[in-house]
């Protein structure tokens, strides 16, 4: 039997979300380090199945230290998503080039996305993967962003003050000068921050 979850984002996408009619752009599902659970993959699963039947591009969040990503392929390569329309999420929070070269030949967008969230990891340490990715020939599988939100409410007070660079101009002020610096060209910068974002979005007046 079909999911009725598959009905519901597929309702989301080409009529609106919740009798809006501000129709979704994308299907978001989530893997953390606690891997596939029946849960996950049951979202997962639909959330392929509303893709197939609307076009509409995915993002993941996922849990790289875990290597999840390489779950979020196993469950879409059995439902026959291309790993191209996939945005694999928060992939910026390893420094695992390994690991992530592996996801990228397999076709997938490498989020290289929490710019800024630097309480387990530093700044260094976010731009450098890129620099050693683009190192690699993999601008092409990379977008570059920040997760930052206009309003969050949910964050225990005196946290914001600890993310001094968690901000929409960050990327633009501190992350490019530095990719600059450590050889990333131009014409990468350019890839990673129109190409690649342009490609994902390229069908979205197909739903």
């Amino acid at each position: 039997m079909p999911d009725p979850m598959v009905d519901m984002f597929v309702g989301d996408i080409r009529d609106g979300i919740a009798g809006t009619g501000v129709r979704a752009a994308f299907l978001k599902c989530a893997i953390d380090h606690q891997g596939l659970t029946p849960g996950v993959e049951r979202v997962m699963r639909a959330v392929a199945g509303a893709h197939r039947a609307t076009g509409a591009p995915i993002t993941v969040h996922t849990h790289p230290g875990s290597r999840q990503g390489l779950a979020v392929q196993r469950v879409f390569d059995d439902e026959g998503v291309d790993p191209r329309r996939v945005v694999l999420g928060h992939s910026g929070d390893t420094t695992d080039a390994d690991h992530l070269t592996e996801l990228a030949e397999a076709g997938f967008v490498l989020g290289m996305d929490r710019f800024g969230i630097n309480l387990d990891t530093t700044f260094e340490a976010r731009a450098d993967i890129v620099v050693e990715m683009c190192r690699r020939g993999f601008a092409g599988q990379m977008v570059l962003s920040q997760d930052a939100s206009c309003y969050i409410d949910w964050l225990a007070p005196g946290v914001m003050d600890l993310l001094p660079q968690w901000h929409y101009t960050h990327i633009h002020e501190d992350v490019l000068p530095y990719l600059r610096e450590h050889g990333v060209t131009e014409e990468q910068i350019t890839t990673m921050l129109v190409d690649v974002p342009r490609r994902y979005f390229e069908n979205v007046g197909a739903y």
